[in-house]
């Protein structure tokens, strides 16, 4: 609590601080010293205070959980077992240092966590989220679940240090690719400039030397900016999931992962809303890809926070997740294709108009835009293979138990759900499209919305009637 309290008061008053180290006078600073201790034993207080007020238990006659906390102002929060979705354990670095866990728990529907533990120890934290995430064991089956935590190898996916390092030099490389562009760009430019002076035609010796310096250390940066991209993305992944650990258990999965910050999570199979198995060329090559699980949630932002990421996984791997998570291997169904037109907006937003803008715009302004012209064709080529293999992976599978989209142009991703977790169904025609029989469908589910596009409408309606009738005859929960 004292820590956390410290963390709040510096956030709040850092300018201050700030203010007062480089710009007041000796005089003041002592009374400003004085004043810092005052209000660190104030903060001190005020800590013991909310330590002393925070409670919680969980109220099996009302089946919630319950939590008190307040000093002046007291608050009771109860939540509802059945509710609670996740359960999250975290360890920062200052707790690592005073040996504490952080408690989190996550409800559908909610745009930010519902409650927060600050400091409990490793066994309460994991005493707590085996209870609440399994309302109906009593104390005394709990203390046959509690024991496993030291499982057998065989029950333990590791990802290894290799595999992150595939994924951090395979993952985020649209950046490093403009980077590249845009200083190859800047370097031929400065090469033009250098030959168009008189000094060049009187002093070639010296233009020379100057010219070869300028393109080697041009390129020494360009190649030390790139390889800086790929090692600071390397360390952000090993950072955030170092020793990534998936526990399998009977019901769930139990993941832990982080260098500085540690995260433990569950993830229960009848919650999980979409699965999303993302990769691309290179990863194929190196046999890593990434695993993202989207659960119950509100809104947009929510649904991106909800995410959970499993990166660096092998086939083998992949598939032991996904089957416990459906539990059995899901399976392309009948392929949905689209329609040719989808590609007239893309080649109109990203070719036609960009396109038409460079010239319009170069030929009323003074800037010689003229001058770039060459590149156009290389741009138009560019853009028309991105949009060609994104329509070529544009597909939706449809099978009895699956869906399963496919898209993208370089990373190839998969979202995989069931259909009885549909909770609503949106279709559109427009009506320049009736005639060539195409429409839209849109599959609203608690982890977001599938859209499919530029496809047979005859086809959707019948898949939709098919998906209704699941949705109204399963018995199935959709979370």
């Amino acid at each position: 609590m004292f820590f956390d309290s410290i963390q709040r008061i510096l956030r709040g008053l850092w300018p201050f601080l700030l203010l007062w180290i480089f710009k007041i006078d000796e005089t003041n600073r002592i009374f400003g010293f004085i004043g810092g201790l005052v209000i660190i034993v104030l903060t001190a207080i005020f800590a013991y205070l909310r330590y002393r007020n925070f409670t919680f238990y969980i109220d099996d006659a009302n089946n919630e959980f319950v939590i008190n906390h307040g000093v002046i102002n007291k608050t009771k929060i109860g939540i509802r077992m059945e509710k609670i979705q996740q359960v999250n354990i975290n360890q920062s670095l200052i707790q690592k240092i005073i040996g504490v866990y952080a408690l989190e728990l996550d409800t559908a529907g909610s745009d930010k966590k519902e409650a927060t533990i600050k400091a409990v120890s490793h066994d309460m934290a994991l005493e707590l989220k085996s209870r609440l995430l399994n309302p109906e064991f009593r104390a005394q089956q709990q203390e046959e679940i509690i024991p496993e935590l030291e499982p057998t190898d065989d029950r333990v996916i590791n990802i290894s240090l290799l595999s992150l390092l595939k994924i951090g030099f395979t993952s985020n490389y649209v950046r490093t690719i403009f980077l590249i562009w845009a200083f190859g760009w800047t370097i031929y430019e400065n090469y033009r400039n250098l030959g168009r002076g008189d000094a060049f035609e009187t002093t070639e010796i010296d233009s020379y030397f100057t010219e070869t310096l300028i393109m080697s250390s041009a390129l020494l940066f360009v190649f030390l900016l790139v390889l800086l991209v790929l090692i600071v993305n390397i360390v952000r992944v090993i950072i955030k999931y170092y020793n990534f650990r998936i526990v399998k258990k009977p019901q769930s999965l139990l993941l832990s992962y982080g260098l500085l910050d540690t995260k433990e999570t569950i993830i229960r199979p009848e919650k999980v809303q979409i699965a999303t198995i993302r990769r691309n060329y290179f990863q194929k090559k190196l046999n890593v890809l990434e695993i993202k699980i989207r659960q119950a949630s509100g809104t947009e932002d929510e649904q991106k926070k909800s995410k959970i990421e499993i990166p660096g996984c092998n086939t083998q791997e992949k598939e032991e997740i996904i089957q416990l998570i459906f539990n059995r291997l899901p399976q392309k169904g009948t392929p949905l294709y689209p329609n040719f037109r989808k590609l007239i907006f893309p080649i109109l937003f990203r070719i036609v108009l960009p396109v038409a803008a460079f010239f319009i715009i170069g030929k009323n302004i003074e800037i010689p835009l003229y001058d770039y012209s060459y590149l156009v064709p290389f741009y138009i080529t560019f853009a028309g293979i991105i949009i060609y293999f994104g329509y070529r992976n544009y597909r939706l599978y449809t099978a009895d138990d699956f869906i399963i989209k496919q898209s993208g142009a370089w990373d190839i991703e998969h979202e995989i759900f069931e259909p009885y977790k549909i909770q609503a169904i949106t279709t559109r025609q427009y009506f320049w499209h009736k005639s060539a029989d195409i429409g839209h469908v849109s599959l609203h589910t608690a982890g977001g919305t599938i859209d499919f596009m530029f496809t047979d409408f005859t086809t959707i309606k019948k898949l939709v009637n098919q998906w209704l009738y699941e949705v109204e005859t399963s018995d199935k929960n959709w979370m």
